[in-house]
C-alpha cells in the first residue's frame, strides 16, 4: 500500500530483532508482539506519524501491548512539530460501545490523558454550553468527540461490499494467573514429548541427522503416542484435551464480554461454546449486564429447545442465544441474527461451519460475520490455523465450497506435533 499510494517513499517490515531492517526507510511496519524490542530506536529516529491497525487490540490499558503503543505515541508526539503528528487508529471490529472502550484509543490520539480531556476537546465540550448535569450534554459531547476525527461506517452501510459470510479472528490476551498456568502446562507437555523424542533418537542413533535437524517420523510417532494416551486418560492430567478445555474456560468471560458489547452495538447475537461451564459463565455475565438470553443445550427436550428458538427469533427483548456447539449446531434456525461469536474452537471445520450456518441460511438478508475468539500465544492459535488449512482459506472466506472433512484426529495430532517441534526448537 505504501508503494501504491506514496511510491516516492520506502517501507520496511521489522522482523524479529530487526538485524536486517532498512534504517533509511520512510515507513516502518511492525507487529504488536515485537514492538517492545524496538521502542527505543523507533522513539528516537524522528517519526512524524503512527497508524495503529486493529485498534481494538489496545483496549486493555493494563496489557503490555497497549502500554508499548501509548509509550511510542507519546514519544512521537513529543518530537513532532507543534506536537501534532499524524495519528490514526483503524478497526473493522464493532467492539467499541462503552466509553471505557475508547479510553486507550483516545489516549493514543492525544484526546485525553486518562484523567481529563485535551485542551482541544475541552474547548469543544465548553462550546456546547452544557454540563453533565444537562440531559442534552451527552449527545452534544458525542458529536464533539466525533468531530475530533471519528469516521464510522455501519455494517448495513457496506453490506454490498462484504462477502455474504466472513469469519474474523479476535485474539485475546490471557494475562492472568490462569493464562500463565495454561502456557506453563503447554510448555511442560512439549518438554515431556521432547524427552521421549530424545530417548528414541538416542536408542536409534542419529541416523545422519544434521545438527538441529528434526526427524519428522519420530515427531509423528511421539505425538501419536501422546494422543492415544490422552484419549485413554480423558480428563485426567495435563493433555491436549484438558488443555483446550482450560483455554476455553480462560476465554469464557472475555468472549462473553465481547458478545455483550456486540449485542448492544448490532442487535441479536448467537454465542457458541463447547463446554457447559463456559455456557454457564456466559449466561451469568449476560444476566449481570442486563441482557436477556436463551439457552440451547443437549439436555433439553425438543419442545424446550423450540421455545428457546422462538423466543430468540420473535422476542425483541431477547438479545443473545447461548448455544452448545455440538447440540445446537444442526437443525436450528437462528437467522434473526447476523453475528455469531465462537467462544471455543471445534476440532473440525465442519462443526464450526454447521454452527455458523444456523444464521447463514436461506432467508438471511444481511451479511453474516462469525467472530472466533482466539487465545493468543497458546495452542488455540495453532488449532485455528490447522482448521483453516483443512478447510481452505478461500472456501472459508467466500463460502459455497464443499470441502471434504478428514478425521478430527488429524488436527489433534498436528497440534501435538507443533508443540513438540516448538519444544525441540524447530519451526
Amino acid at each position: 500500500e505504501v508503494e501504491r499510494w506514496t511510491p516516492q517513499r520506502r517501507a520496511a517490515v521489522i522482523q524479529g530483532d530487526g538485524q536486517d531492517v532498512d534504517a533509511f526507510a520512510d515507513v516502518f511496519i511492525v507487529n504488536y508482539e515485537i514492538l517492545d524490542r524496538h521502542l527505543s530506536w523507533l522513539g528516537e529516529i524522528g517519526l512524524r506519524g503512527m497508524v495503529v491497525d486493529e485498534a481494538h487490540f489496545i483496549k486493555n490499558l493494563s496489557s503490555q501491548r497497549s502500554q508499548n503503543v501509548l509509550a511510542l505515541a507519546t514519544r512521537i508526539r513529543e518530537q513532532s512539530p507543534n506536537g501534532r503528528p499524524l495519528l490514526m487508529a483503524l478497526t473493522g471490529t464493532p467492539l467499541i460501545n462503552d466509553v471505557e472502550d475508547f479510553d486507550a484509543i483516545w489516549r493514543f490520539l492525544g484526546w485525553t490523558n486518562g484523567e481529563r480531556p485535551s485542551p482541544a476537546l475541552a474547548d469543544k465540550l465548553d462550546a456546547t454550553g452544557l454540563t453533565p448535569a444537562d440531559k442534552a450534554f451527552y449527545g452534544e459531547a458525542r458529536d464533539a468527540v466525533i468531530s475530533m476525527g471519528i469516521v464510522r461506517r455501519k455494517k448495513k452501510d457496506v453490506a454490498a461490499d462484504l462477502p455474504d459470510k466472513l469469519i474474523a479472528d479476535l485474539p485475546v490476551q490471557l494475562d492472568d494467573e490462569f493464562g500463565r498456568s495454561i502456557r506453563q502446562a503447554e510448555a511442560e507437555l512439549g518438554a515431556r514429548m521432547a524427552a521421549k523424542y530424545r530417548r528414541i533418537i538416542e536408542a536409534r542413533g542419529e541416523r545422519g541427522l544434521a545438527h538441529g535437524e528434526i526427524d519428522e517420523d519420530i515427531v509423528r510417532l511421539v505425538a501419536h503416542g501422546e494422543l492415544e494416551e490422552s484419549k485413554a486418560a480423558g480428563t485426567g492430567g495435563d493433555n491436549v484435551f484438558t488443555m483446550v478445555r482450560k483455554i476455553g474456560q480462560a476465554k469464557a468471560l472475555l468472549a462473553a464480554d465481547y458478545a455483550a458489547q456486540l449485542q448492544r452495538s448490532v442487535g441479536k447475537v448467537v454465542f457458541f461454546a463447547k463446554h457447559v461451564d463456559v455456557m454457564d459463565q456466559a449466561e451469568a455475565h449476560f444476566a449481570a449486564a442486563g441482557i436477556r438470553s436463551v439457552s440451547l443445550r443437549g439436555d433439553q427436550t425438543a419442545v424446550a429447545r423450540q421455545q428457546a428458538v422462538d423466543a430468540f427469533n420473535g422476542d425483541p427483548e431477547v438479545g443473545i442465544a447461548v448455544c452448545s456447539l455440538t447440540a445446537a449446531g444442526v437443525g436450528v434456525n437462528l437467522q434473526t441474527a447476523s453475528n455469531v461469536v465462537l467462544a471455543e474452537l471445534s476440532w473440525t471445520a465442519a462443526e464450526q461451519t454447521q454452527a455458523i450456518d444456523r444464521v447463514h441460511r436461506i432467508g438471511q438478508d444481511e451479511p453474516v460475520t462469525a467472530w472466533r475468539i482466539i487465545a493468543a500465544h497458546t495452542l488455540d492459535t495453532k488449532i485455528a490455523e490447522l482448521i483453516d488449512q483443512k478447510q481452505g482459506l478461500a472456501a472459508r472466506a467466500l463460502d459455497g465450497e464443499a470441502v471434504e472433512e478428514g478425521a478430527s484426529e488429524s488436527v489433534q495430532l498436528a497440534a501435538l506435533m507443533h508443540l513438540l517441534r516448538e519444544a525441540l526448537g524447530g519451526n
